[in-house]
This record gives C-alpha cells, sequence and structure tokens, in this order.
C-alpha cells in the first residue's frame, strides 16, 4: 500500500465532509460513539491531516496546537487496518508538531490502541480512565530524542 498512499495537511473547511465520514464510520458506527460527542467545538482549531490510497480517503488524525500538542481522532477504516496508513498518519503529524516547535505529543489512547502507539514511542502515563464509553489510558511522545 505504501506506494500509493498518500498523507497531508487537509483544508478542513474544504475537506470536512469526507474527515467527519471516516470518524462517523470508525467511531460512531463500529465502536458506538455517540455522534455528538465525536464531532466537537476543537475540531475548527486543530489541525487535520488525511490519508488517501488510490484517491480513496482511508484515514484521518488532528492535531491541537492550542492544547499543548494532543493528538486525536487517528482513525483508520477496515479494510486499510494494519498496512501502514495509521503509522503514516502519527509520523507526518509528527512532523507538523515539530514545524510548530513542539517538544512533546499527547493523546488519550483507547486500551486497545494502546501497543500501536508503543511501537511509535509513546510511553503511557497515569490511570486508565473512560471516554466515550471506552477505556483509555494518556500516552505521550517526547519529539526531543
Amino acid at each position: 500500500m505504501a506506494d500509493n498512499l498518500e498523507v497531508y495537511l487537509a483544508d478542513f473547511i474544504r475537506e470536512r465532509e469526507i474527515i467527519e465520514e471516516l470518524r462517523v464510520r470508525v467511531f460512531v458506527r463500529e465502536q458506538g460513539v455517540p455522534e455528538d460527542l465525536e464531532m466537537d467545538e476543537r475540531d475548527m482549531y486543530c489541525q487535520h491531516f488525511l490519508a488517501r490510497c488510490d484517491d480513496i480517503a482511508i484515514g484521518t488524525v488532528r492535531l491541537d496546537l492550542e492544547l499543548e500538542g494532543k493528538m486525536g481522532r487517528l482513525a483508520v477504516i477496515q479494510p486499510y487496518r494494519r498496512r501502514g496508513a495509521g503509522r503514516q498518519l502519527v509520523e507526518r503529524l509528527h512532523q507538523s508538531a515539530r514545524d510548530a516547535g513542539l517538544s512533546e505529543i499527547w493523546c488519550h489512547a483507547q486500551l486497545s490502541a494502546q501497543n500501536f502507539y508503543s511501537v511509535l514511542g509513546y510511553k503511557a502515563e497515569g490511570s486508565i480512565f473512560e471516554e466515550a464509553g471506552i477505556d483509555h489510558v494518556t500516552m505521550r511522545y517526547s519529539m526531543v530524542k
């Protein structure tokens, strides 16, 4: 898939419907997150990244610079999981964070995704907590190596 995968900084105003559809498909339909919790007021303030394979939107993630580098809403549709799209979305987000001068990225990772983030260098901290009915843990990634 790597040959035909493109990951880029999206124009949220222009590509909002695509981003929303990806997130609704993964979080609302698959995981049962209430739709009114999925899209929030932070979206307008975040950088959004899209992954496309053969010009089909397959994944998204956002970076909230105002919340000290909070990464969130990483979603890759089922047929494209475990094929590198999530990793490339996170790596592109890391590049943008470096460009913005951030020293770290943090996220509320679903427990089911904790290993994915650990492999990318994220470290879990604190206790497990519930968000939108799903167990999460805070994870941090140091941009300073």
